[in-house]
C-alpha cells in the first residue's frame, strides 16, 4: 500500500527549483573562485535542486591540474529571506575526469624480489602456506632415505660436500649479507625453511618462500631475511592527544616568597 502520510509525500516528490537560488550564479561563481582563484573556474555549466530552497551550481575548472573534473557551489536560502548564502564549494570529478588507480593493499601489490635488507614481511597467522610444526607430515618417511647412489656411477665425495659448504656459507646466503644482519630472525626457524636431503641438512636447506629474494635457493640455517614466517607485525602508531591547557585556573603566589629576580621572571 502507498503511503498518503504528509511525510512520506515531502520525502518522495522531487524539489523545486528556488528562483533566488537559482538566480545566485554569481555569488556561487566568487565562491568557487575564493576556494581556488578566479581564472580557474569557467563556464555555468548546470544546476541541480538538492532540496527546498538548496542549488548547486556547477562550474567548469580550467585548472590544467584537474582536467574534466567541475566546480560544485551549493547555495541556500532560509525560509522567508530574500537572499542566498553560499553552504559548500568543493571540486569534483566529472566522467573525463583523470582519477587516481583504485587503491591495492601492499599484500597485494607486492612482488617476489621487492624485499631488501631491512625490510621485514609479516606472515599472517592463516596462511595456507604454513601448518603447525607438530602437525603430521607424509614426508616424514622420505626425510629418512639416504643417498644411496643408485643410478649413478659416482656421487659427492666428503671433500666435494666440504668445498661446496664453505662456499654456500660465504656466499650470499650466509650469515654475513646485509640482509642477514638485520633480519629479525634465523632461516633455521622459518616455515618456509627446507632441510636438504644428506650431511649437509644440518647446515643448509632451500627457501620455499616466493617472496622471499632467496626463493629457490639454498641459504644456511643461519641465514635470515624480513620474509621470515614468525615476522611481527608492528602495531600502528598512534597520534597523542594535544596536552590541555588550562586558561581559566590559576594559582596564587604569595609575593613575599619571591626574590626580586625571581618577581621579574629571571632565575
Amino acid at each position: 500500500m502507498r503511503s498518503t502520510s504528509p511525510a512520506a509525500n515531502r520525502r518522495s516528490r522531487t524539489p523545486v527549483i528556488d528562483a533566488i537560488a537559482a538566480e545566485a550564479v554569481d555569488l556561487a561563481r566568487a565562491a568557487a573562485g575564493e576556494t581556488s582563484r578566479p581564472e580557474f573556474v569557467g563556464d555555468h555549466v548546470g544546476m541541480v535542486p538538492e532540496g527546498d530552497r538548496v542549488v548547486t551550481h556547477y562550474f567548469a575548472c580550467l585548472d590544467p591540474a584537474y582536467r574534466g573534473w567541475r566546480w560544485a557551489v551549493s547555495v541556500v536560502r532560509a525560509a522567508r529571506a530574500k537572499h542566498a548564502t553560499v553552504s559548500e564549494a568543493v571540486l569534483l570529478p566529472g566522467q573525463d575526469a583523470m582519477l587516481a588507480p583504485e587503491w591495492v593493499p601492499w599484500s597485494d601489490r607486492l612482488r617476489p624480489g621487492d624485499l631488501g635488507p631491512g625490510d621485514l614481511l609479516p606472515t599472517p597467522p592463516d596462511d595456507p602456506r604454513l601448518a603447525p610444526g607438530f602437525a603430521p607430515s607424509e614426508e616424514v618417511g622420505a626425510e629418512l632415505g639416504w643417498e644411496l647412489g643408485l643410478g649413478k656411477a659416482r656421487v659427492l665425495s666428503a671433500e666435494g660436500r666440504e668445498e661446496a659448504a664453505v662456499r654456500w656459507h660465504a656466499g650470499d646466503a650466509g650469515p654475513d649479507t646485509p640482509i642477514a644482519r638485520s633480519a629479525p630472525a634465523q632461516c633455521a626457524t622459518c616455515g618456509f625453511f627446507l632441510p636438504i636431503a644428506g650431511s649437509l641438512r644440518q647446515a643448509f636447506g632451500v627457501c620455499a618462500n616466493e617472496y622471499a629474494p632467496d626463493d629457490g635457493k639454498v641459504v644456511a640455517v643461519d641465514h635470515g631475511c624480513g620474509a621470515h614466517s614468525e615476522a611481527v607485525v608492528t602495531p600502528p602508531a598512534t597520534e597523542a592527544a594535544p596536552p590541555i591547557v588550562d586558561e581559566l585556573g590559576y594559582d596564587v603566589v604569595p609575593s613575599a616568597t619571591l626574590t626580586e629576580e625571581e618577581a621579574l621572571g629571571h632565575s
